[in-house]
C-alpha cells in the first residue's frame, strides 16, 4: 500500500499561478472553481518587501475531520490514502466543508451549460462532455489527478510547476525523493498543531 503525499517549496515558487491553470485543465473544473490556488500576500516596506506565495488545494489529512462529518460516507480514502468524494453518495450537505481547517473544498451549485467559460459563447462538445463529470449539488476538491497517478504519472501540478517547487511521492517508502526532500528542506505540514496528519508537506514559508 502506498501514501501519496506532496512537499511545496513556497521559497522558490514563483506565484506565476500555472499549477492552477494545469489543475483546471486536468479536471475541467467548473467556471469560478479551482482546486488548486496560490494565495499571494506582501511583506515590508518599499523598498524592503516583498511577495508572499502559499500554494494550497487539499492536503489529503490522514485524519481528515472531512471524512468524520460526512454522514453518507461520501467522503472517504482511496487506496493510496488520499482523500475523495463519491458523488453519488454526497448530498450537498457542506458539513465535510465547514469542517475542512483549510478551505480545501467547494460546493458546485450552478449550472455550467448556463455560465459557459466564456460568456456570449456556447460550450463546446469537449466542454459539454467534460462538465458531465461534475454533477451540480455536490462538493468538489483535489483528487490528487488519481487518473494520472493510477498510470505512474505525477499530479498536473507537479508536472506543470515551472521552478520545480513540488515533490509527490509515497510517504511510505523512506527511500522516496519526496521523503529525502521534506528531510533536507525541513518541510511540515501546514497547522500541524491542529492534528489533522496532512499529507502535504511545506518548506520557505515566510
Amino acid at each position: 500500500m502506498t501514501r501519496y503525499g506532496m512537499l511545496i517549496d513556497a521559497s522558490t515558487c514563483a506565484g506565476c499561478d500555472a499549477c492552477t491553470m494545469a489543475c483546471k485543465y486536468q479536471n475541467a473544473t467548473p467556471s469560478g472553481m479551482y482546486w488548486c490556488k496560490v494565495l499571494k500576500g506582501e511583506y515590508g516596506e518599499y523598498p524592503n518587501s516583498g511577495q508572499t506565495v502559499l500554494p494550497i488545494a487539499c492536503q489529503h489529512c490522514q485524519d481528515a475531520p472531512r471524512v468524520s462529518a460526512c454522514p453518507t460516507g461520501a467522503s472517504y480514502y482511496d487506496e493510496n490514502q488520499c482523500v475523495q468524494v463519491d458523488y453519488e453518495k454526497c448530498i450537498g450537505c457542506r458539513m465535510c466543508i465547514n469542517a475542512c481547517p483549510y478551505n480545501a473544498r467547494s460546493y458546485h451549485d450552478v449550472d455550467q451549460s448556463a455560465t459557459p467559460y466564456y460568456e456570449g459563447y456556447e460550450m463546446t462538445p469537449y466542454e459539454e462532455m467534460r462538465a458531465s463529470e461534475h454533477p451540480i449539488g455536490v462538493v468538489e476538491k483535489c483528487v490528487m489527478c488519481k487518473e494520472r497517478t493510477a498510470q505512474g504519472e505525477e499530479p498536473s501540478c507537479v508536472k506543470t510547476c515551472i521552478t520545480k517547487s513540488r515533490w509527490f511521492g509515497d510517504l511510505d517508502d523512506p527511500t522516496s525523493e519526496i521523503n529525502v526532500m521534506i528531510k533536507k528542506l525541513g518541510a511540515k505540514p501546514l497547522m500541524e498543531d491542529l492534528g489533522t496528519k496532512p499529507s502535504v508537506y511545506y518548506a520557505g514559508l515566510v
